[in-house]
C-alpha cells in the first residue's frame, strides 16, 4: 500500500466533502470538496509539466487556501514541497532556488490553481514509500548557509498522527490558524491535526487582534506563538468569557515567558500547552492534554520520541531519535554526519535537562551558550531571574568579546529600570559570573518571523560593547 501523505490526510476527510475546511475573513468558506479538486487538478498540472516524483516544487506566496491545494497537490504528485518565506527577499531566494533546483516555482497560488483547471485532475495519488522525501524545509541560517531539512512522508505521517491523539482533536473542533505556512508550525502541525480531524479552520492571513478576537468565538483550539499571547493579554477586550470556548491554547516556535503563561491562567482560567519542535523533527515533546503543564517545561517526549541529554551532564545538548526525525540535510552529507552521533541520535543543538519525571526544560542553544571566565552560562537561566524583575517585559541575555573574561554577560531589556540596582538582584539569585555586567534597554528586540529573538544580530550590533 501507498504510505503517500496525500493517502493518509485526505481519507481522514468528513464523509460529506461538503463540509467546510477553510473559513475565511470575509464570510466565504472552502469545503473540503473544493480542497480535494483543488489539489487533484495541481497534481494533473504537475504531471503535465513533467514534474514527477522527486521533482521540487517551490512555492513563495502569501497565505491562502490556494496555498494549501498546491502543498496536497504536490504530494498528491509525488513531488517534494518547498515552501519559502514571503519575507525572502530575491536574492535570498536565488540561493534556495539554485540549491533545491525545483522544476517549478510558484508564486501567485490563486492564479496558479486556476489555471490548473485546464488540465485533467490527477486521480489516484502517485505511490510512495514512507521513506520518501515529500518536504525540504530550510532551516533559518541564522548561523552560516542555510540547511534543507529533508522530511519524508513517514515523518510527517508519524508526527501528525502523534499531535492529533495527544491533542486530542475530533471532527467538532474548529482550529483558529492565524499562523503563517511556510514554516512547519503552521503548515505541518495545525494543518496536518485539522486535516486528519476533517474539522474547520478559522483561516486567518496574518494575526490581528480583531480578527483573533472574532475567531475566538467559533474557535475550540488555538495555536500560536508566544507574541500572540502577549498580544491578546494586551487587550483589554480579551476576557475569560472570549476564551471559554476554547479547549486548548498550544503555544511554541520560541520560549513562552513563565509571566505569560501566569499572566494567561489569571485572565482566562487556562493554561496555555507548551511543546518543544523544530524544523528537522517537526514536534518533540510536548505538555501533557490532561495533567498538570508547567510554565518553564515542554513537557514530555511524544511516544516513539527517544531523547537524552549528550555529555553525560545534567544539562547538555538535547539528543533525539525516533521516526519523525529527518534523515539528512539536503546535498550536504558532511553537515548531515556532524549533526548525527555514531549511534545514530540527531544532535538538536539545543541545551536543556530532563528532570526524574521526565519533563523537559529547555535553556536556550547551544550556539548562545556563554563562557565567562572559563564558566558556563546559560541565558536562559539569567533571563527567567530577569524577567521577573519590576518593570522588564522581556529579556534577552547574550555573551559579547571581554578581554578579561572571554565573554561578558550582557543583558538587552525591553523595560525600564535602574541599572545597578537590577544587576545587584539579579546577584540576590545568581552566582557573580552569571550576572549581567551590562543591561540595556531598549524599545523591541530583533525576532525572526515566527518570533524567536535574533541572537546572533544583538551579538554583531553589540560586539564592541566592553571595547568602551
Amino acid at each position: 500500500m501507498s504510505e503517500n501523505l496525500y493517502d493518509l490526510l485526505s481519507r481522514r476527510f468528513p464523509a460529506d466533502r461538503s463540509k467546510p475546511c477553510f473559513l475565511l475573513s470575509d464570510g466565504r468558506a472552502v469545503s473540503y470538496g473544493d480542497l480535494e479538486a483543488g489539489a487533484a487538478r495541481v497534481a494533473g498540472r504537475l504531471g503535465a509539466e513533467g514534474v514527477g516524483p522527486g521533482d521540487r516544487v517551490a512555492l513563495q506566496a502569501e497565505k491562502s487556501p490556494e496555498v494549501i491545494m498546491i502543498y496536497l497537490g504536490v504530494l498528491k504528485a509525488g513531488a517534494v514541497f518547498l515552501p519559502l518565506n514571503s519575507a525572502y527577499t530575491p536574492a535570498e531566494v536565488d540561493y534556495f532556488l539554485g540549491d533545491a533546483e525545483p522544476k517549478v516555482f510558484v508564486t501567485d497560488p490563486p492564479a496558479w490553481v486556476a489555471e490548473a483547471a485546464a488540465y485533467p485532475p490527477m486521480a489516484e495519488s502517485a505511490p510512495r514509500a514512507a521513506n520518501d522525501l515529500a518536504s525540504l524545509i530550510y532551516t533559518s541560517g541564522t548561523t552560516g548557509r542555510s540547511k534543507g531539512a529533508m522530511l519524508s512522508h513517514g515523518n510527517l505521517a508519524e508526527n501528525a498522527l502523534a499531535l492529533h491523539a495527544a491533542w486530542g482533536f475530533t471532527p467538532d473542533d474548529v482550529l483558529l490558524h492565524a499562523l503563517p505556512i511556510f514554516h512547519v508550525h503552521g503548515l505541518f502541525v495545525a494543518l496536518h491535526c485539522a486535516l486528519l480531524s476533517g474539522c474547520p479552520m478559522v483561516w486567518l492571513p496574518k494575526f490581528a487582534d480583531a480578527d483573533v478576537l472574532a475567531g475566538l468565538e467559533r474557535a475550540t483550539v488555538m495555536m500560536g506563538v508566544p507574541t500572540f499571547y502577549t498580544r491578546l493579554l494586551a487587550n483589554s477586550a480579551f476576557t475569560r468569557e472570549s476564551a471559554a470556548g476554547v479547549r486548548l491554547f498550544v503555544c511554541g516556535s520560541a520560549p513562552l515567558l513563565p509571566s505569560t503563561f501566569a499572566e494567561f491562567e489569571a485572565r482566562t482560567g487556562q493554561r496555555i500547552l507548551e511543546r518543544y519542535g523544530m524544523s528537522e523533527a517537526v514536534i518533540i515533546t510536548t505538555n501533557p492534554l490532561a495533567g498538570e503543564r508547567i510554565a518553564g517545561s515542554v513537557g514530555y517526549p511524544l511516544p516513539g520520541v527517544e531523547l537524552r541529554i549528550g555529555g553525560g551532564e545534567e544539562t547538555g545538548v538535547i539528543q533525539i531519535k525516533g521516526p519523525s526525525v529527518f534523515r539528512e540535510y539536503w546535498r550536504m552529507p558532511e553537515k548531515t554526519a556532524e549533526e548525527f552521533t555514531a549511534d545514530g541520535f540527531f544532535i538538536t543543538g539545543d541545551v536543556g535537562r530532563q528532570d526524574a519525571d521526565g519533563r523537559v526544560w529547555i535553556s536556550g542553544r547551544a550556539k548562545d551558550l556563554i563562557i565567562s571566565g572559563g564558566y558556563n552560562v546559560y541565558p536562559k537561566e539569567v533571563e527567567l531571574v530577569l524577567d521577573e524583575l519590576p518593570g522588564v517585559t522581556e529579556s534577552a541575555v547574550i555573551g559579547v568579546p571581554h578581554k578579561d573574561f572571554g565573554e561578558g554577560v550582557v543583558a538587552v531589556v525591553i523595560g525600564q529600570g535602574d541599572e545597578a540596582a537590577m544587576i545587584a538582584r539579579a546577584r540576590e539569585q545568581l552566582a557573580a559570573y552569571k550576572a549581567p555586567k551590562w543591561i540595556l534597554f531598549v524599545d523591541e528586540l530583533p525576532r525572526n518571523a515566527m518570533g524567536k529573538v535574533q541572537k546572533n544580530l544583538l551579538r554583531q550590533t553589540y560586539e564592541r560593547l566592553f571595547e568602551a
